[in-house]
């Protein structure tokens, strides 16, 4: 496995383990058509090699209070030094932004804020993004409903 192209086998284990990260050896070798030992031997090799980087619990958002999803655009006055560094270090630091991405286009970042209400989004542009030295413009599109959301990779 030391390139992108993965068997068929190897693929069916990313796709089962995507959907139930729990699903025993036995039934995932069961599913995958291979005996337990390789199915495991693959699983592990699959880890060893960083297709899959970790095992996690997907929360339900709602049931934990989390009502509020803003994709917020940020543009940057780039013309300060550290900038960049700066804003990218005090994101990673935020554990309402789920996701950032560094885009192109009419902003510099978009950034997933994942927040209980709109008063803590407030509260998070104020207190937060507004202060963050080089922080030109901020807009954001509020999430009305969500219509898909996975955390599986299209890895066919």
């Amino acid at each position: 496995m030391k390139n992108h192209s993965l068997d068929t086998a190897s693929i069916k284990i990313l796709e089962l383990l995507q959907q139930n990260s729990e699903i025993s050896t036995a039934e995932l070798a069961d599913q995958v058509g291979i005996s337990q030992t390789p199915c495991w031997r693959r699983q592990k090799e699959l880890e060893h090699e960083g297709y899959i980087q970790r095992y996690a619990a997907i929360v339900d958002r709602r049931k934990v209070g989390l009502m509020v999803c803003c994709h917020a655009h940020v543009t940057l006055n780039r013309h300060a030094a550290g900038v960049v560094e700066e804003f990218e270090q005090a994101i990673q630091l935020r554990s309402e932004v789920v996701e950032c991405y560094e885009t192109t286009g009419n902003s510099d970042y978009t950034i997933k804020v994942i927040v209980p209400d709109m008063e803590a989004y407030q509260a998070f542009l104020h207190d937060v993004l507004f202060k963050l030295k080089g922080v030109n413009q901020v807009n954001t599109a509020v999430a009305l409903r969500e219509v898909k959301y996975t955390t599986a990779l299209p890895v066919r």
